[in-house]
């Protein structure tokens, strides 16, 4: 018997570095709580789109001990609360999405979590609202939900689902009343970040990109982890179970959550469920992952160059330049990607915006570490726009 939906409990992912937006984005001041467009950071942009869900349950964050009172500060700006989960280290989403579960269980009957990472932009709204709704049908069924997006253009930095057809396994995947609502189909398969040639084909094929936005019962998930991942659910149980609260703090010991391997939710339990469910949306959704990406989504002059700060552009196209202090001139180039802070310039190729992980990468080798675990540079938004 399918029970009734359920209030839903927000589990929002605060963690990470954000290494592809440095010089910006630091160790201590990590993208998502940046302003990247000069008004709220994302991880804020992400709190205010559950205001409009209707019945909605205390948020879980889930963010690194270095961050916690930024992350709690933020929520305070909103007028909101949340109890706040600290990773002793990064683990990857399975682990965090676990812990996330048994918490979030003790709130209501068996509630519905939406997982949510923090490093999205969303720009239609009521399109993402309709899609949650939508699937509430299937997370209720007892399926693990995960949402679609429709893509726009191939894109090698996304991994991708294949649909498969309504009703075409044994887990539900439709019921009487979800045309209304919109679709959903079974999963046929994920597939990992491909190359511009399999890009253009999943694109033909009818193939989404994985949002990494979630949708299930806290019951189903820590089945299907303890099912699929024995190891992390053993350990998040045992982590749990040492719990200690700070107020909105939750701090986790350290030797069993360390312990738990690292894994995306993805690999560790919705590439083996046999209950995985793919909701499609079109919601002008991006995944703030490069300085490409904040060029294809910001606001362009009539040479195609996003310019934000102290920033003179002359007979230059197609760039994306960003100053937090000191004037940047651009003369005569096109597609490069050029950001100013107190202590640190990246001048880069758009198209090597996403190996920008590998230069930090390259920095700590060298001993430069100080480049990247600084926040005199990330604490000051630029202006909008130069």
């Amino acid at each position: 018997m399918v029970r009734g939906r359920g209030v839903i409990v927000p589990v929002v992912l605060a963690g990470g570095s954000g290494t592809r937006l440095w010089p910006l984005s630091r160790e201590l001041c990590p993208k998502q709580l940046l302003s990247l467009d000069g008004r709220e950071s994302m991880f804020q942009e992400t709190l205010r789109r559950l205001e409009r869900l209707g019945e909605v349950g205390r948020p879980v964050v889930v963010c690194t001990e270095p961050h916690r009172f930024l992350v709690a500060e933020q929520i305070r700006a909103l007028g909101q609360a949340a109890d706040i989960v600290l990773e002793p280290a990064d683990r990857d989403t399975a682990p965090a999405v676990a812990i996330a579960a048994l918490l979030a269980g003790g709130q209501d009957d068996d509630p519905l979590l939406l997982v949510l990472p923090s490093d999205h932009q969303i720009s239609q709204l009521d399109a993402f609202l309709a899609a949650v709704k939508t699937g509430m049908v299937p997370a209720a069924a007892g399926n693990l939900v995960t949402f679609g997006i429709c893509p726009e253009q191939p894109e090698t930095g996304y991994g991708y689902i294949q649909p498969g057809q309504p009703g075409d396994s044994p887990a539900p995947a439709q019921s009487a009343d979800a045309g209304a609502e919109g679709e959903y189909f079974t999963v046929r398969r994920f597939v990992e970040k491909p190359d511009a040639a399999t890009a253009r084909q999943y694109l033909a094929q009818g193939y989404l990109w994985n949002s990494g936005i979630f949708l299930f019962r806290a019951s189903v998930l820590l089945a299907e982890v303890a099912a699929h991942a024995p190891e992390i659910s053993a350990r998040m149980l045992e982590a749990y179970r040492g719990r200690q609260r700070e107020r909105d703090f939750i701090r986790l010991p350290e030797e069993p959550f360390t312990a738990a391997p690292t894994l995306s939710l993805d690999r560790a339990v919705m590439e083996h469920t046999g209950k995985a469910v793919v909701v499609p949306m079109a919601c002008g959704w991006r995944d703030i992952g490069s300085w490409s990406a904040l060029w294809d989504g910001g606001a362009a002059d009539a040479q195609g160059n996003v310019l934000l700060g102290r920033v003179v552009s002359r007979d230059s196209r197609n760039c994306y330049a960003r100053s937090t202090g000191r004037l940047l001139a651009l003369l005569g180039v096109d597609d490069l990607v050029v950001v100013e802070t107190a202590d640190a310039v990246l001048v880069a190729r758009r198209e090597q915006a996403q190996e920008v992980r590998e230069l930090v990468r390259e920095l700590k080798k060298r001993g430069l570490e100080e480049a990247f675990r600084s926040v005199a540079a990330a604490e000051k938004a630029p202006p909008d726009a130069g």
